[in-house]
C-alpha cells in the first residue's frame, strides 16, 4: 500500500494496473528479501528470516491477499450455492476453512523459504522475488477478457475482463522467462527449476480460478487474493525441489 495520488479509476486505468501487477509483486518480493537478508546478516537464522520474508508481503498489502484467501476458503468450503457462498465471503468474520487455509499456506511458505535461505541468502531472495512476481502475474491472467465478475460491484467487477488475451499471454511469458533468467547464476538446473516453478504457480492459480468460476460464477476481490497466495505458495514449494 504505497501513498500515491490517483486522478481517476476507470477501465483504462484498470487495464494498465493489472498489466503492471507483476512489477508490484517484484517490489514486494524484493522488500521481503531485503528484510530476510538483514536478519541473516545479524545472525537470526534461516527460519527467522523466512518468517520475516513471509510477513513483509502481508504488511505491505495490509493483509489484503491473505484476507481474500481466508474469505474464499470459507465461501468455497461452505458447499452452499453461489449466492450464499458470496454472502459468506463478504462477512467480516473468519470461519474454520479460512483459518485452516491461512495456517497451511503460511506454514508452507515459511517452510519453503527456510529451506531456500538455508542454501544461501541469494536463493531465499530470488525465491521471494519469484513468488511475488508470479503471484501478481496470476492476477493479470485472472483479469483477462472472458473471465466474468461474480458480483456487479467491488474490486473483481472493476478489473474483470480488463486485460486482452494477447496482453495477458505476453505478461505471463515475460514473467516465466524472467524467473528463469534470474536463476542463471545458480546453474542450468536452477534455470529450468525456476521456470517450472513459475509455470506451476500460474497453473495452480488457473485451477483455482476455474473452480471459482464454476462455483461462484466469476471472480471477486477475495478470489484475486486467493489466487495470489496460491501462486506464491506453489512457486516456493517447487523451488525447494532438488
Amino acid at each position: 500500500m504505497l501513498p500515491i495520488r490517483g486522478t481517476r479509476w476507470d477501465r483504462e486505468a484498470a487495464h494498465a494496473g493489472m498489466l503492471c501487477a507483476p512489477l508490484a509483486g517484484l517490489t514486494v518480493g524484493l522488500c521481503a528479501a531485503a528484510v530476510g537478508g538483514v536478519l541473516l546478516f545479524l545472525g537470526g537464522g534461516a527460519l527467522l528470516a523466512a518468517v520475516a520474508t513471509a510477513a513483509i508481503p502481508a504488511v505491505l498489502t495490509r493483509g489484503l491477499h491473505l484476507d481474500g484467501l481466508a474469505d474464499t476458503a470459507d465461501g468455497l468450503g461452505s458447499g452452499k450455492p453461489a449466492e450464499d457462498a458470496l454472502r459468506i465471503m463478504k462477512r467480516s468474520d473468519i470461519g474454520p476453512f479460512g483459518v485452516i487455509a491461512l495456517l497451511f499456506v503460511l506454514l508452507g511458505q515459511v517452510a519453503a523459504l527456510a529451506q531456500l535461505y538455508g542454501q544461501s541468502w541469494a536463493h531465499g531472495a530470488v525465491g521471494a522475488a519469484v513468488a511475488g512476481v508470479t503471484a501478481r502475474c496470476a492476477l493479470t491472467l485472472a483479469a483477462r477478457v472472458g473471465v466474468p465478475a461474480a458480483r456487479p460491484e467491488g474490486l473483481g467487477a472493476a478489473v474483470a475482463g480488463a486485460v486482452p488475451w494477447r496482453s495477458a499471454g505476453v505478461v505471463a511469458a515475460v514473467t516465466v522467462v524472467g524467473c528463469a533468467v534470474v536463476a542463471v547464476p545458480f546453474g542450468p538446473y536452477a534455470v529450468v527449476l525456476h521456470a517450472f516453478a513459475a509455470l506451476t504457480a500460474l497453473a495452480a492459480a488457473e485451477l483455482l480460478l476455474h473452480h471459482c468460476r464454476r462455483r461462484l460464477g466469476g471472480v471477486t476481490g477475495d478470489v484475486f487474493g486467493a489466487l495470489a497466495e496460491t501462486a506464491a505458495t506453489a512457486a516456493l514449494v517447487v523451488l525447494t525441489f532438488g
